[in-house]
């Protein structure tokens, strides 16, 4: 069984459409990996271009393992993308259950 990290209660609303929170959420989140990431790859061209490893790095073929690294990389990045969206769909789905729940007890009791 794992545990819910998600912050409980209302978050704080920008913008008339909650749309239009999550979509500047999503974007927030990929200008922070986009910084990160592209600082990364400019250390990485200018220490490859002193040391002549360029040709190297053009011509790598990853091993399966690395690539089940990237996809684990790739996947936990898409949650954080995604946070807003499933946090809203999983509060979404517990009060529609709360709500059946209810409904079903109600129909039971006038049965």
């Amino acid at each position: 069984m794992t545990m819910r990290r998600d912050a409980r209660g209302k978050r704080p609303q920008f913008y008339a459409d909650p749309a239009m929170d999550q979509a500047m959420s999503m974007i927030l989140v990929l200008a922070e990996e986009f910084s990160v990431l592209r600082d990364r790859l400019d250390t990485i061209e200018r220490v490859a271009s002193d040391n002549g490893l360029a040709a190297a790095i053009e011509a790598y073929q990853p091993p399966q393992p690395v690539l089940e690294e990237r996809e684990a990389r790739r996947q936990a990045f898409l949650g954080r993308l995604y946070y807003l969206a499933r946090k809203d769909a999983a509060e979404a789905a517990e009060a529609d259950s709360s709500e059946r729940y209810a409904a079903t007890l109600d129909d039971i009791a006038k049965g």
